[in-house]
């Protein structure tokens, strides 16, 4: 998720002595300094006093233009890219496997151009805590990931993690059904066969298993990212779902919501034998940081801790009221590590970064020169016509992409969430 640090503050780090390279990634170690308070990777040590030259190049990264820029190659090339797979339709009666292979290629062509706005424009790292017999196995096998669901950017900090690994263009996730209709996100999930649901158990039980199923032959290594918790954490829906959880005799999570254990094991039940583990994955900021999808539009870097468990398989149960109890026992857990992170500022296991490797870049910066030449030549003749009908145009075509830029964010904040913590709502809510 974030720039490796720089030759200078490498030169001058105070902790260069902590680091070991081993494998694919840096194992860090914390040193002398107390808990929560060791340097940062990536973090140049002119960061605590900018000079002009970072004030300038902060100033750029939060001007409206360069958003603009963003958001036309996004929209234009995710459009452009929707069309090519809807072509690609006629190779599914004909070799059903090409078809996948070529659309996992398409899909990243648009996921990572959100994944380098975090890693290559914010520069945000997340450093992985992990066991290091555990990290040579990330990527090259097909795994669930359970991650929390308490910041805007988690599902950007999981694209990245699996970004990382090489596994970005297949992953899947388990989606609400309404993201199957929105242009170019969604129109590329249908594609690369995600799974969606309804969220009413009743209709989800058959499609979701049904879905899930088709994965078993899928020729590409993925991580299916599930956020048991359903929607994001907010103080309301925390205070509804821990009343739920003292009707149904369960303790009571501090950090998280109560999961939701039957989609979770209709997973493991339709992908069992075909993944090898569940990534129990726990995400947390430094320094109470409270990451946004604007923040890091804006150009700003975020520090996150990933503290993953690999637990294979074979050790989650099959019966579903004994996977449902494990699920349970599994957030008791997360929550116990949450609260050691707030108290002590990190995760247990050995720190590492995985490398950042350079194809979202290139990817980003192949779209830009194929289609920013001709959108800003059409923008010089609007202007240079001269016309009061243009020109007029020309605004509301500014306009309308601000307003497009600002929804694009909204729909990724917390406040814009389901209506879990709807007090009628949740008393309908079961399992």
């Amino acid at each position: 998720m974030v720039a490796l640090p720089s030759l200078s503050s490498l030169r001058s780090a105070p902790w260069l002595d902590c680091i070991k390279t081993s494998g694919r990634g840096a194992f860090l170690s914390p040193g002398p300094s107390p808990p929560g308070t060791w340097p940062v990777p990536g973090t140049s040590l002119l960061e605590e006093g900018l000079p002009p030259s970072m004030d300038l190049v902060g100033l750029l990264k939060s001007q409206f233009l360069c958003h603009l820029v963003f958001c036309y190659v996004f929209i234009a090339s995710g459009l452009i890219i929707n069309a090519i797979q809807l072509l690609t339709l006629l190779l599914w009666p004909i070799n059903k496997q090409l078809f996948r292979r070529i659309n996992c290629r398409l899909s990243y062509c648009i996921s990572s151009q959100l994944v380098m706005l975090l890693e290559w424009w914010s520069g945000t790292e997340c450093v992985v805590h992990t066991d290091p017999r555990a990290y040579p196995k990330f990527g090259k096998e097909n795994a669930i990931v359970v991650l929390n669901h308490k910041f805007e950017i988690d599902f950007l900090c999981g694209w990245s993690l699996a970004e990382r690994f090489g596994v970005l263009g297949g992953s899947k996730v388990l989606a609400k059904k309404e993201l199957a209709y929105v242009p170019i996100i969604g129109w590329m999930w249908y594609f690369t066969e995600m799974v969606f649901c309804t969220r009413k158990w009743e209709q989800d039980r058959k499609t979701v298993s049904k879905s899930l199923l088709h994965l078993r032959d899928y020729p590409e290594k993925y991580f299916f990212l599930i956020h048991c918790e359903g929607t994001r954490f907010t103080e309301k829906k925390h205070q509804i779902s821990m009343q739920v959880a003292q009707a149904k005799g369960l303790p009571s999570l501090k950090h998280h919501l109560l999961p939701r254990t039957k989609g979770f094991a209709v997973t493991v039940r339709s992908l069992r034998n075909v993944v090898s583990a569940v990534y129990d994955c726990t995400l947390n900021f430094r320094n109470n940081e409270n990451p946004t999808l604007l923040g890091v539009l804006n150009g700003k870097k975020y520090h996150a801790d990933l503290y993953v468990r690999r637990i294979p398989l074979e050790e989650v149960p099959e019966d579903e009221d004994r996977c449902s109890a494990w699920l349970h026992k599994l957030y008791q857990e997360k929550d116990a590590f949450q609260e050691e992170y707030c108290r002590t500022g990190t995760f247990p296991e050995t720190p590492m970064v995985p490398p950042r490797r350079p194809w979202t870049l290139i990817n980003w910066l192949f779209w830009a020169s194929l289609l920013l030449y001709p959108f800003v030549r059409f923008l010089v003749n609007m202007v240079s016509s001269g016309s009061s009908l243009t020109l007029a145009g020309f605004v509301l075509v500014f306009f309308v992409a601000s307003v497009g830029v600002r929804w694009m964010i909204g729909v990724t904040e917390i406040d814009k969430g389901s209506a879990y913590g709807n007090m009628d709502s949740k008393q309908k809510r079961s399992d």
